[in-house]
């Protein structure tokens, strides 16, 4: 079984080497993993709560996705889309909330260090914090259990928000009797590097100490590692390594033995210009190839928007058929189906006739065997693989028929839909003339199964 990880990434900003050395390059090896089904999206819901630049969000978003697939993500290997192409999570957000304790949301780090600050200075408790700070947690719940997703990266500062969402998923499986979410665990990377900034405190936009990945080209690169701060030791003086934020920085970017080059040089005296040189030759060589592609990315926006569409095609393929069954778990079951409902007086044969969708078995000229599936107004909304003999495929209606059903996966494509049970293609619908088209047949093929699985 492949180990499903996901990690999302908030557009409020330009990436830079830190965000390179600490997420980005590991996460894009961690995806070349086979045994791992990796998720990786632009968390842009979260970045409302931290922005309201509308120009500062777009550009982000279109930045921080050409710098991911510049690193070497293959959006073919992975799952890669913007939190806001998938409507499920907002749904699935509203769930989470009706059954989630305001006591829990509000032991939060985030939302407690607001109010603690504004008690220091005197305001009121509440001052400046919007619902959507004190609502994040549940929205980062949705993200995550959306995809049933089993792994979870984040820095230390985020492992309460992994505990409440696996807090939120076990109340509402207990509420609902059925286990509907897999628990999620937090992977801390203890290996990570974290990079010092400008100044030597943490690379942070928070800090305005940041050294940027691409923004500016090789020439700001350059002129951003000159300004690196460093002690007033001469030429020809011994460097202390381990104190510097030189070395630190060239360490995450080196060889062993590149780096115990570096070393030697500081403890033999280099002046710190020469020293910012060779760093910035050694970042150099590992940044080029990654920004002629950002650039190429970038100059083809186009592009970037073909690749997160088909990724959310993906991520709704999964989140789609969830939501469907948490919906049926809730109460918000289509009222087609309750309609649908026989009245007790009336016989099973009489009560349903030409009212629930129906099977049509036929045999293909080649002599294999398929069937249609017709909705009670007699649409078409299905058409079977082909069978080697009829008893093949009346063992799939049989299935489609039962409680099975409601497991059936609907795969999003880009004009149609296809249908997995068990694993295993079952068929596909017709080709739709655009997507409105196409999730609007989503809905009514999910009804379909609804019912027929009611029947049994």
């Amino acid at each position: 079984m492949r180990t499903r990880v996901l990690t999302g990434i908030t557009t409020t900003g330009t990436p830079h080497l830190g965000n390179y050395v600490g997420a980005i390059r590991p996460a894009v090896a961690a995806s070349l993993r086979p045994e791992v089904d990796a998720f990786y999206f632009m968390a842009d819901y979260h970045a409302l709560i931290k922005s309201d630049d509308p120009a500062r969000i777009e550009r982000s978003r279109l930045e921080i996705a050409a710098t991911w697939l510049a690193a070497g993500l293959d959006p073919d290997r992975v799952t890669f889309y913007r939190q806001s192409d998938i409507p499920e999570i907002p749904e699935l957000t509203w769930f989470l909330t009706c059954v989630t304790a305001k006591g829990l949301l509000n032991r939060a780090h985030a939302y407690k260090a607001a109010v603690d600050k504004n008690s220091e200075a005197g305001e009121d408790a509440d001052a400046g914090v919007t619902a959507g700070l004190y609502m994040y947690p549940v929205l980062m719940a949705a993200d995550i259990l959306a995809f049933d997703a089993h792994k979870v990266p984040v820095g230390r500062d985020q492992i309460q928000h992994i505990e409440m969402a696996r807090d939120i998923a076990q109340r509402f499986n207990h509420i609902y009797g059925r286990d509907y979410f897999v628990l999620p665990e937090v992977v801390i990377e203890e290996q990570v590097a974290t990079l010092p900034g400008l100044d030597g405190r943490k690379m942070s936009k928070s800090y305005d100490n940041t050294i940027p990945l691409f923004a500016g080209g090789q020439k700001h690169l350059r002129d951003s590692i000159m300004r690196i701060v460093t002690d007033s030791r001469l030429p020809g003086e011994a460097k202390d390594p381990d104190s510097s934020s030189l070395f630190t920085i060239f360490r995450a970017f080196a060889t062993e033995a590149e780096a115990g080059a570096f070393h030697q040089a500081l403890l033999d005296g280099i002046g710190w210009g020469e020293a910012k040189q060779v760093l910035f030759e050694r970042i150099e060589a590992d940044v080029a190839p990654m920004r002629e592609r950002y650039d190429e990315l970038m100059a083809r926006p186009e592009r970037i928007e073909a690749i997160l569409r088909e990724g959310a095609l993906k991520a709704r393929a999964i989140a789609a058929p969830k939501i469907a069954a948490l919906r049926d778990a809730i109460g918000l079951r289509s009222g087609a189906l309750v309609a649908a409902a026989p009245a007790p007086a009336v016989g099973k044969a009489e009560g349903r006739a030409g009212k629930l969708p129906r099977f049509a078995s036929f045999r293909e000229a080649d002599g294999s065997f398929r069937f249609r599936l017709f909705s009670a107004e007699g649409e078409e909304l299905l058409l079977s693989k082909s069978f080697a003999d009829p008893k093949a495929a009346g063992a799939w209606q049989k299935k489609l028929k039962g409680p099975g059903a409601i497991a059936a996966v609907l795969q999003v494509q880009p004009r149609a839909l296809h249908l997995e049970l068990d694993g295993e293609f079952v068929g596909s619908t017709p080709e739709y003339g655009d997507e409105p088209a196409r999730d609007g047949a989503l809905t009514r093929l999910r009804e379909a199964l609804d019912q027929l699985s009611a029947q049994e």
